[in-house]
Formats: C-alpha cells, structure tokens, sequence
C-alpha cells in the first residue's frame, strides 16, 4: 500500500478562491471589504514571515489588512489597550495576534482581552466552550483547517477510532472537540498516556500534533488508517522532520499529510499556520 499524499495546499487555494469571489459579491452589494487587524510584536524573523503570507493572502482575496508592527519593548498594558481600541473599530472584523510574544506579556491576558466575535484565530475561552458544547462560532484555526482539509479529501470521519497525540490549548484540545463534533470517536493522548503504541495501532484516523520529531513510529499505524501530521521539528542537521515516521506510515496509511517542507519556516511554508505544538 501506498498512501494517498493530501495535498493541503491545493485544498487552500480553492477556498482562498472561493472567499475571493464572497468578498466580490459584498463589493457589488455596495457593502464594505472585511477589515483584519494583524499585531506583531517585536521582530522574530519566522512571525514576521507569517504575518508577511497572511497580508499577501488578505490582499489576494480582497480583505483589508491593517499592520501593526510594535517594538519589543511594548508593555502588555500598551498591546491591550491597542486591542480595546480595535475591538470597538468598527471596520475591523478580526483581531489577530502573532505569537511568540516577548515574555513581559502574557499571552492569556491578550487572547481574553480580544472581543470573542473578532477573535479569528478561535483561542478566546468563550469560542472554544462554544465548540466543547457543539456550538462552534469562531474556531481554532489548525484543527478546523484539518477537519476542512478531511472534508476536501472526501474522507468520511463519521465513527472513526480517532487519536489525538498532543492536548495543547492551541491545537490538541480543540482538535479532539472537533473530531468530536465530525462524530469520531476521540481518545486523546499526552506525556502521561500508557501504551502510546496501542492505542495509535487501532486508531482509523491518527492526528499527531506533540511537537517532537518520529514519536509516532510508522509501524504503529493501522492499515488504511489516516494520518495527519501537524508536528513540526527541526533537526539538527536544519532539516525539518513531523511528528509520524513518514517513510514507513506511508506504506501504511490510506491518507497521510506530508512532512514539512525543508526550507520552513525561512519560505513561510508551514502548511497548518502559525503555531508549534507542545503537550
């Protein structure tokens, strides 16, 4: 068996088109563009490579996006009050904050202060208990990115085994509420979990997102079981590595996401978004 390669990318450029051509509709109905606020603090070379793709993402697709570059100094008071102000702009529709942030702000503090309807990358605690509760508005934006890209492969996940390797805030909670919501049957997995092994080698669907490179052996992978890798780790020789051991799940698995390209994030090409995964 060789594994079908799903192909992210492509899938991104369908529903770009698609928003693209919802926006033209809003122009023509004289109403406004959608307006994104995106805050970059400090000058990390990988955030600002990320925020670079999104403005050049908005701009493709006809959102206005408005930059907001502050010095590393910035007080966490300055970055929320910033925020106050852009919650009660009204031509701005979402809030987004890159992360890492310098260690004087704490991150918890900014993600409750963004208003929950402009909170686009779904962490505000009031959106992820909307999902716990099977009422999703805004939602975190890896797992609904992987349950969009499961969708678009035609992949059924109705009653799916479904494992979740990580349980971060960001990625792996949220992805087990989803898998959830698409009517899996969802065992999520951390640093305390017995039998990682097992517990993957039954799994119809695996989504590893731990962070730490080749914990999931792929000779753990079920037979025509599908695999998502969100995990990305560099190495150090530089070259970038997932989660999975791809060159054997590969031969295992129905479905599997490729392993990051090499030049990531240098090119900006990580393809689930911004965010590293820890458990």
């Amino acid at each position: 068996m060789t594994a079908q390669i799903i192909d992210g990318k492509a899938i991104a450029e369908v529903l770009l088109n698609s928003i693209k051509a919802r926006i033209n509709t809003r122009l023509q109905a004289n109403k406004r563009a959608p307006g994104l606020a995106v805050i970059l603090v400090g000058g990390d070379p990988a955030s600002a490579i990320y925020v670079r793709n999104k403005r050049l993402a908005c701009e493709k697709v006809g959102i206005i996006s408005t930059a907001y570059d502050l010095p590393a100094s910035t007080t966490e008071a300055e970055l929320l009050a910033l925020i106050e102000k852009l919650n009660h702009d009204n031509t701005i529709d979402g809030i987004l904050v890159q992360s890492p942030l310098p260690p004087q702000i704490k991150d918890e503090h900014i993600i409750e202060r963004i208003s929950p309807n402009k909170d686009v990358d779904g962490f505000h605690p009031y959106n992820i208990g909307r999902l716990a509760v099977r009422q999703p508005t805004l939602r975190s934006c890896t797992p609904f990115g992987v349950i969009k890209m499961l969708q678009a492969t035609n992949i059924d996940l109705m009653g799916l085994d479904a494992v979740v390797v990580g349980v971060s805030n960001h990625v792996g909670r949220p992805m087990a509420l989803e898998l959830l919501l698409a009517g899996c049957t969802v065992t999520s997995c951390h640093r305390h979990t017995k039998d990682l092994a097992k517990i993957v080698a039954n799994a119809d669907l695996v989504v590893a997102a731990a962070g730490k490179a080749g914990l999931i052996q792929g000779a753990w992978i079920k037979p025509g079981a599908v695999v998502v890798d969100i995990g990305i780790n560099r190495l150090p020789d530089g070259s970038l590595a997932g989660d999975v051991e791809f060159n054997v799940a590969k031969t295992r698995a129905a479905y599997i996401t490729p392993v990051p390209r090499r030049r990531w994030p240098n090119d900006g090409c990580n393809p689930y978004g911004k965010h590293l995964i820890s458990a």
